[in-house]
């Protein structure tokens, strides 16, 4: 199994600007194969299918193949994310490697695994626009059937295309961020293994002609960007992970927690027009029981700590605000030593 590296890069003192993103063209289809389908159509059946390659033909195969003109600023994203150095320092060095040449933006398959709460889909979509390649969202927890990634048979009623062709397709980008989202939550009764197209979607190899069982026209798949995560690795196959760069996120530490929960009440305050009404920062005694918090419930916690605070005619919120931990939430993620 692949494993991120231990050296640390350190980020720059004086951040660039962001990084004008720059493109060029990528066929992602041939036309005369979806043209040769659409022919063959019987008249008045298939109706969906047909859409699919009238849409195809509409849109065209050509793609926009997006990356930065230079090395993007990324110190807000250390900051921020204190707790996905390592992602982060592999993510510079593979955009670093395109910065200043002709070659596509290609970044190594990412599986981020760690608890619950400790920010993995949040730092997915921060990729996505850090990149600039849109991205398309799949939660493998929610799944109603195992051809969700590569569609099913135009045979089957209800058929339609999987959540590759869509984003491809009806998107902008041959390169978007696609999240596939609990991986480790793929299992379940499916006639089908949820994660049987991955096999050849994570090779760039066999990804370049991907075949959605419903169009069953070839796509370029190859410049996809993924990022998958989950929170335990024992239930995702070996081939799997083999295919990607895995990193193991850990919950934050307690200085790192308390610098998150400063800048989410920052950040509200200074979003909002009533927020100008509340102090700059906060006491210790709240940052301290906030940073107790997973990352991801923080902000909402904040809320109801302001909306609390505002019903006292108060200007300074105070531990009392903050939502009780023991109404129905679960334990607090611990801090890490």
């Amino acid at each position: 199994m692949n494993r991120s590296p231990s050296t640390d890069l350190v980020p720059t003192q004086n951040a660039r600007p962001s990084a004008i993103p720059i493109a060029q063209m990528r066929h992602l289809y041939r036309l005369d194969e979806v043209e040769k389908r659409l022919t063959k159509l019987p008249t008045k059946e298939h109706e969906h299918l047909r859409a699919t390659y009238e849409r195809m033909l509409e849109k065209g195969p050509e793609r926009f193949q997006v990356k930065p003109s230079s090395l993007p600023a990324m110190d807000h994203l250390y900051s921020t994310l204190p707790n996905f150095h390592p992602v982060l320092d592999d993510v510079k060095r593979q955009l670093a490697l395109c910065e200043d040449s002709r070659d596509a933006l290609e970044i190594t398959p990412m599986l981020l695994l760690g608890p619950p709460g400790v920010g993995k889909t949040h730092f997915a979509r921060e990729i996505a626009q850090l990149l600039g390649t849109g991205m398309g969202f799949l939660s493998m927890s929610s799944l109603t059937a195992g051809w969700v990634l590569s569609g099913a048979s135009s045979q089957w009623k209800g058929a339609r295309p999987g959540k590759v062709f869509e984003t491809l397709v009806d998107g902008s980008y041959a390169n978007p961020v696609i999240v596939v989202d609990e991986i480790d939550k793929a299992g379940g009764e499916h006639a089908y293994d949820p994660l049987g197209a991955l096999y050849s979607l994570l090779e760039h190899d066999t990804a370049h002609s991907f075949v959605d069982e419903f169009a069953e026209v070839p796509i370029d798949a190859s410049q996809v960007i993924w990022v998958a995560t989950a929170n335990d690795e024992r239930s995702i196959p070996g081939p799997i992970l083999n295919r990607m760069n895995v990193y193991e996120v850990h919950s934050p530490d307690r200085d790192a927690a308390r610098a998150i929960a400063l800048r989410l009440y920052q950040g509200i305050r200074q979003s909002h027009d009533w927020g100008q009404r509340f102090e700059a920062v906060p006491c210790d005694d709240v940052l301290d029981a906030m940073a107790a918090l997973a990352p991801r419930e923080m902000r909402r916690s904040w809320m109801t700590a302001f909306g609390n605070a505002k019903l006292a005619r108060r200007e300074r919120i105070e531990v009392a605000d903050l939502p009780d931990q023991g109404a129905g939430k679960r334990n607090p993620i611990g801090f890490v030593h």
